[in-house]
């Protein structure tokens, strides 16, 4: 198999000028390399191609690949993730991962809490909102929890982010509308454990590879996996396997969420309690990110005993069972 991978590579953004922020959900040399090598040591052929507009450069040269291993997240828009996998799509090459609704309706926080309510999985009651006038219209009972509503690795989450006060949600939430340029999700505050799934496979093959839940240490931020503590994960937040009655729970809550978003090949779904201990739904990811020893994914099989190359191999083997059959 010839796999074209599809990436945005953090270095070459900073050096066009955006900031560590901007560039949080991209990815490292590393992180490339280590794909890169798992596709080889399973005897595939591997060609780097890079972001959209490599990819579009390539393609209109008339090259094309078996599969593409696709990670690119895209600069901006609440539809930037989907942008590779629909043009590979419209042009018949398949990908890895979900697809280009999927990924869009996974970005948007407000549209993957609904799909998550109507498939029977509990969310925290929400309001989604595009302006101050919006804000202030918000009648969910206080604490509450906002951020914006498409974007991931933590960005725009800090400590300020819990609020508990009129005065305090209006002034949180003009920061967030200014600073990030979208709505704001708000949503009843979860005072309880926080947990991350890992999920491998498609449909009714999906399963779970394993419940992690995500505790801080004394130096760090509160109010949750913030931005902060995301980054100085080696010092802020431990990281341990969940077994218990709670994380099993969250764990089935999280294959059927994930099962009726049509959630494909691999991704993480997010869950926290509630004060009386029940999980609920957060976000689902359904574009992990594959760092080798940072990301969430790769640390949780870590912990359960799955190899870094068995879970790229699992991801592609789930992928090419949408390969075409070979003619006879």
């Amino acid at each position: 198999m010839r796999i074209g991978i599809t990436y945005d590579l953090r270095t070459d953004y900073l050096a066009a000028g955006y900031g560590m922020e901007d560039t949080a959900e991209f990815d490292s040399v590393e992180t490339i390399d280590a794909i890169e090598a798992a596709l080889r040591a399973l005897g595939c052929e591997t060609v780097r191609i890079g972001h959209l507009r490599q990819l579009q450069s390539r393609m209109a040269r008339g090259e094309r690949w078996t599969m593409v291993f696709n990670i690119a997240e895209g600069l901006s828009g609440a539809d930037r993730e989907a942008r590779v996998p629909a043009l590979l799509e419209e042009c018949g090459v398949p990908c890895t991962f979900s697809d280009a609704g999927v990924l869009t309706a996974g970005l948007h926080k407000g549209i993957s809490k609904r799909l998550a309510r109507q498939s029977g999985v509990r969310t925290a009651d929400f309001e989604v909102a595009a302006t101050l006038t919006a804000v202030e219209q918000c009648r969910l009972p206080m604490p509450l929890f906002v951020k914006p509503v498409a974007e991931g690795s933590s960005k725009g989450i800090t400590a300020a982010n819990v609020v508990a006060g009129r005065r305090e949600l209006v002034n949180r939430c003009g920061a967030l509308l200014q600073r990030y340029r979208q709505p704001v999700l708000l949503e009843t505050y979860l005072p309880g454990r926080e947990f991350t799934v890992g999920l491998v496979g498609t449909g009714e093959r999906a399963r779970v590879l394993g419940v992690m839940e995500i505790l801080h240490d004394a130096g760090a931020e509160a109010g949750g996996y913030t931005y902060a503590n995301k980054v100085n994960f080696n010092t802020c937040v431990r990281y341990a396997l969940a077994t218990d009655r709670t994380a099993l729970q969250a764990a089935q809550m999280a294959l059927r969420a994930w099962r009726f978003m049509g959630g494909r090949d691999a991704g993480r779904v997010d869950m926290r309690c509630d004060a009386n201990g029940d999980p609920h739904f957060l976000e689902v990811n359904p574009l992990a990110g594959l760092h080798p020893d940072n990301s969430d994914l790769p640390i949780l099989c870590g912990l359960t005993g799955i190899r870094y190359e068995d879970l790229i191999d699992s991801i592609l083997s789930s992928a090419c069972r949408r390969l075409p059959r070979s003619l006879p």
